[in-house]
């Protein structure tokens, strides 16, 4: 959850932060939060009976593995001792089971073994034909779903691990607080109660979106998954101006930090579209509007979007895709394909030109 910073010591100033406007609305949103938690936990062990699968296996320990078994465990969503890990590095694997009480296996046939939910959580590089030789040599039951978190990898390339039931899966590392955002998508050999296992699993640290089509989950990435970077490069930024202005850090922090939580909380309070919100606060030749004349000067909005299209392309080279897409990049795939269209065998320059031209027409180039 979003953590609060802690009130001054003085218990009079406590009382008034915990009455103010917007102490109340992070308040809220928290207990709404919890509650939704505590109703997904509950489910899933009433349904369950104990855990939401009979064996859940991890092969990766990383950040993002941690960031996703963690909440399992402490909402009572898995049983501590009913998940398995695995990692060629021993010393994080080890910590990862020590800190939460998970299993361990020596190898990745012991850890898939008789396993509900497999959750791949490798680096992408990692995905290597030895790696698919040694899944295939594992028992893997029929009926075991593969939960893949690995970025840009698509749905097709985890058959090469023996996988028929799979989910592909953008987490963020704000799960580990039990605030994610994680988009997902599944083949469609996934059974109705099957779908709702893996709703109550990925909800169960943060917010999940299901989509039909998976191209969206690459889109996703360069907006839910890689977004928090985005986010803590800007607030690093702003505390950097203001200890440069004269606040001591830990105050500029703070300062931050509660103004991203407060303009988030009340964005997604009054449901207004950003820009109304932004022009609320900026007075005609005021404090506000000389900012957002440097930001508009410095191409801020393009900036933003032109990563977000970079980190998007980047998912698509990732999984093997075509990455020629976006601002200045489509009419040039339109241009490729109309060039290759275009009846070679025809000696007739000019007829050629013409059937490009008709094409063009047809494709609104």
């Amino acid at each position: 959850m979003f953590r609060l910073l802690h009130c001054p010591s003085t218990a009079a100033t406590c009382l008034s932060r915990a009455s103010s406007p917007a102490y109340l609305r992070a308040s809220s949103f928290l207990a709404e939060r919890s509650l939704s938690s505590d109703a997904t936990a509950s489910s899933s062990q009433t349904s369950a009976q104990g855990g939401v699968f009979g064996k859940i296996a991890c092969l990766g320990t990383g950040k993002m593995a941690s960031a996703v078994l963690t909440p399992m465990v402490r909402q009572g969503v898995q049983p501590a001792q009913d998940i398995t890990i695995f990692d060629v590095n021993l010393g994080v694997a080890e910590k990862l089971a020590s800190d939460h009480g998970f299993e361990m296996a020596d190898n990745i046939p012991a850890l898939v073994e008789d396993a509900d939910l497999v959750i791949l959580a490798v680096k992408p590089q990692n995905l290597t034909p030895a790696f698919w030789n040694e899944l295939q040599k594992s028992h893997i039951s029929e009926d075991a779903i593969c939960l893949s978190i690995i970025a840009g990898k698509p749905i097709d390339c985890y058959r090469d691990g023996g996988f028929e039931k799979i989910v592909r899966s953008m987490p963020n590392t704000p799960a580990t607080i039990g605030e994610g955002m994680t988009v997902w998508s599944s083949t469609p050999n996934l059974n109705k109660e099957e779908r709702k296992k893996i709703r109550n699993i990925l909800s169960c640290f943060g917010k999940s979106m299901y989509v039909d089509d998976e191209s969206f989950i690459d889109m996703a990435t360069s907006i839910s998954g890689s977004g928090p970077a985005y986010i803590f490069m800007l607030m690093e930024s702003m505390i950097d101006a203001g200890v440069h202005m004269g606040f001591p850090r830990d105050k500029a922090t703070t300062l931050v930090y509660h103004t991203m939580l407060g303009s988030t909380l009340f964005a997604m309070e009054t449901g207004e579209h950003p820009a109304i919100l932004r022009n609320s606060v900026t007075s005609p030749s005021g404090t506000t509007a000389s900012a957002i004349y440097e930001l508009e000067n410095g191409r801020f909005r393009t900036v933003i979007k032109d990563a977000m299209w970079a980190c998007y392309r980047r998912s698509l080279e990732m999984g093997n895709h075509d990455s020629n897409v976006g601002p200045g990049r489509s009419k040039e795939i339109a241009h490729k394909v109309l060039l290759e269209t275009a009846d070679e065998s025809d000696t007739d320059e000019e007829d050629n030109v013409k059937k490009v031209f008709i094409m063009k027409e047809r494709v609104g180039q």
